[in-house]
C-alpha cells in the first residue's frame, strides 16, 4: 500500500567551513621559511529538489536528521581543503516549505524543476599565507572556517489537482473520480471512507485534460482543526476550480442544501480566497430522486447564492458525467493560474547569524562586548602576539565596533572585555 503522509519535520545542518592552516616553509638553512597555510574548504549546503516521481513524504517519516558535509581544513604548501560535498533532498512536486519556529514559507516547490538551497555551507577559513603583508612577513594565526547553519522545517505536501471535489463524505466523490479517470479509489459505504487524497486525469475527447482530486471528506469545525479538516483543506489550496458534489437523494437523511452551505463556510473560515474559488455544482445520486420538484428546489436556492453552474449527474451510472466534465474543462480555459497564494508576510527571512555583536557597559564601568562576531574573532587571534593585536584592531574597526563604543560615551583609558579578553581603549 502507498501511505500517503503529506506533513513532515525534519533537522537540516550544513557543513561546517574548514579551518585555515598556520603553516611556515621548511629549508635548508632557513628555519623559519615564509607562511604557506592553505585555506580550508567550504561546507556543503542544502539544497531541496522536486522529484517528480515522488508522491509523498514517506521517506521523512523515518529519516529526520539530515546533515551535509564539512569542509575539509587547508594544508601546508597553501594546500587548499578540499569542499564538503552539497547534500540534495529530493521532495514531491507541491512541496512546502517552512521554518518549523515561525512557520513561514521558506520555499514553493510547485514546478517540477523547483530547486532551492535552503541552507549554505560555513565558508572555509583563510590560511596564514592569507595574513602575509610587507611588515607583518610571519603571521602566526589562520581563520578557523565560519559555522555550519541549522534549522528545523516543516515539509507540507499540497497536491497540485486543477480540479478539487468537494463535499461531505458518502456523497460519492470516489465514485465519480473512478468513472472519470483511471484512478482506483477504495470505496465503502461508510463515512471518512477517503483517508488520503486520490489524484486522476482526465482525459476525455474533445477538452484539455486535466488533474482532477477527490480529497479527504470535510465535516463542521474543519477549519478549527476538528477530524481530517485541516489536512483537507490544505490540499484545495492550489486547485483553481471546486466542484462540490451534493447527494441530492438526501437517502442519508441529510439535506442537501445545508450540507451546501456548511462546507462554504468552512471554506471561508479558512481562507476566504478559497471561498471565493468558481464552484460548479454536481447534483450526485440523481438516478435515485423521483421527484423532480427536489433539483427545481435546490436549484433555485443556490441560484439565489450565485451559483448557477450546476449539474445533474450520476456516479454510479456515468449519467450526465461527460457534461460536467466539459464544463469543467471549459471554465478551467478561462481562470487564469495564479502564480503563487502567498503575500510577502508569509515568507521566512533568515538572520544573520555569524557577525552580531551587542555592547553593555557593567557595574564596573567596563564596556562588554558579547556576540559570534566576538568568539569568532577571538578564535582567529593571538592576542600575545604584536601582529595578530594589530589585524583585531583593523578588524574592531573595519566592523564597526569602535564607532560604536564611541557613540555609547567610552573615554580613553576605559576598559573594553570581549569575552576573557580586556584592554584599554585608545584612539
Amino acid at each position: 500500500m502507498n501511505m500517503f503522509i503529506d506533513i513532515a519535520d525534519i533537522y537540516l545542518k550544513s557543513g561546517r567551513g574548514g579551518d585555515g592552516s598556520v603553516s611556515f616553509r621548511r629549508e635548508k638553512y632557513v628555519p623559519l621559511g615564509g607562511p604557506d597555510g592553505g585555506d580550508g574548504g567550504k561546507g556543503g549546503d542544502v539544497i531541496f529538489e522536486v522529484d517528480p516521481d515522488m508522491t509523498t513524504l514517506l521517506d521523512f517519516k523515518y529519516k529526520r536528521k539530515y546533515v551535509a558535509e564539512d569542509g575539509v581544513n587547508g594544508g601546508a604548501s597553501k594546500c587548499y581543503g578540499r569542499a564538503g560535498e552539497n547534500l540534495i533532498i529530493k521532495v514531491p512536486m507541491g512541496t512546502v516549505l517552512k521554518d518549523k519556529e515561525t512557520g513561514k514559507i521558506i520555499a514553493d516547490l510547485s514546478k517540477r524543476d523547483s530547486r532551492i538551497t535552503v541552507l549554505r555551507g560555513g565558508k572555509g577559513g583563510k590560511g596564514n599565507a592569507k595574513f602575509a603583508t610587507p611588515t607583518r612577513q610571519a603571521p602566526d594565526f589562520a581563520e578557523p572556517g565560519m559555522p555550519a547553519e541549522d534549522r528545523t522545517v516543516t515539509l507540507e505536501l499540497k497536491l497540485l489537482a486543477d480540479v478539487g471535489l468537494l463535499g461531505f463524505p458518502n456523497v460519492g466523490k470516489s465514485t465519480l473520480l473512478s468513472k472519470v479517470t483511471k484512478a482506483t479509489p477504495k470505496i465503502a459505504n461508510y463515512h471518512f471512507t477517503t483517508l488520503t487524497p486520490n489524484l486522476g486525469v482526465v482525459s476525455l475527447q474533445g477538452i484539455n485534460p486535466f488533474v482532477i482530486a477527490d480529497i479527504p471528506g470535510l465535516i463542521e469545525g474543519a477549519a478549527e482543526g476538528v477530524g481530517l479538516g485541516i489536512s483537507f483543506l490544505r490540499h484545495i489550496e492550489r486547485t483553481r476550480l471546486l466542484v462540490h458534489v451534493i447527494d441530492i437523494s438526501g437517502i442519508e437523511g441529510r439535506d442537501p442544501y445545508e450540507d451546501f452551505l456548511m462546507i462554504n463556510e468552512e471554506l471561508k473560515k479558512y481562507d476566504a480566497r478559497l471561498a471565493s474559488r468558481p464552484q460548479i455544482i454536481a447534483m450526485n445520486k440523481s438516478d435515485l430522486v423521483y421527484d423532480e420538484s427536489i433539483f427545481e428546489d435546490f436549484t433555485k436556492k443556490v441560484a439565489k447564492l450565485g451559483y448557477t453552474d450546476i449539474y445533474r449527474i450520476s456516479g454510479a451510472t456515468g449519467s450526465g458525467v461527460d457534461e460536467l466534465l466539459k464544463a469543467c474543462a471549459k471554465k478551467l480555459s478561462e481562470i487564469p493560474v495564479e502564480e503563487t497564494l502567498y503575500t510577502v508576510d508569509d515568507f521566512f527571512i533568515p538572520e544573520e547569524k555569524h557577525f552580531t555583536y551587542e555592547i553593555n557597559v557593567d557595574e564596573d564601568g567596563v564596556f562588554v562586548v558579547s556576540g559570534t562576531f566576538v568568539d569568532r574573532l577571538l578564535d582567529v587571534v593571538n592576542v600575545e602576539n604584536p601582529d595578530s593585536l594589530r589585524y583585531f584592531h583593523k578588524v574592531l574597526k573595519n566592523k564597526g565596533v569602535l564607532d560604536k563604543l564611541k557613540e555609547m560615551g567610552i573615554d580613553d583609558g576605559d576598559t573594553v572585555r570581549l569575552r576573557n579578553f580586556e584592554f584599554e581603549f585608545y584612539v
